[in-house]
């Protein structure tokens, strides 16, 4: 049973299949969390370049804004990867451990 993660059988208690899950929630709040700053940065700061030189002078506050929304996006999708590469390679491990693939 030690490969087998998420992989619900007869006879199987959630609790074996929570491991799965948990990744899956995290995958989809990165998911979540990219999403809502992605929409942010469009709707608060839609032509901000969040550097501090740019051709034309842009306000302080919304290039700060504009930086740490981008932060927050790039820290989200680098999670949301992660997590999807993990999950993806526990159900390659236990497909590989039942001889399925």
């Amino acid at each position: 049973m030690a490969g087998d993660f998420g992989v619900i059988k007869q006879g199987t208690t959630t609790a074996q299949a929570r491991p799965m899950n948990a990744g899956w929630k995290v995958f989809w709040l990165a998911v979540a969390v990219f999403g809502a700053a992605l929409g942010a940065e469009r709707l608060l700061v839609p032509d901000i370049v969040p550097i501090a030189f740019a051709e034309e002078p842009q306000p302080e506050w919304a290039v700060q804004l504009a930086f740490l929304l981008r932060t927050v996006e790039l820290m989200t999708a680098i999670v949301a990867i992660i997590a999807l590469v993990l999950l993806l390679g526990a159900w390659a491990s236990g497909r590989l451990r039942r001889g399925a693939l």
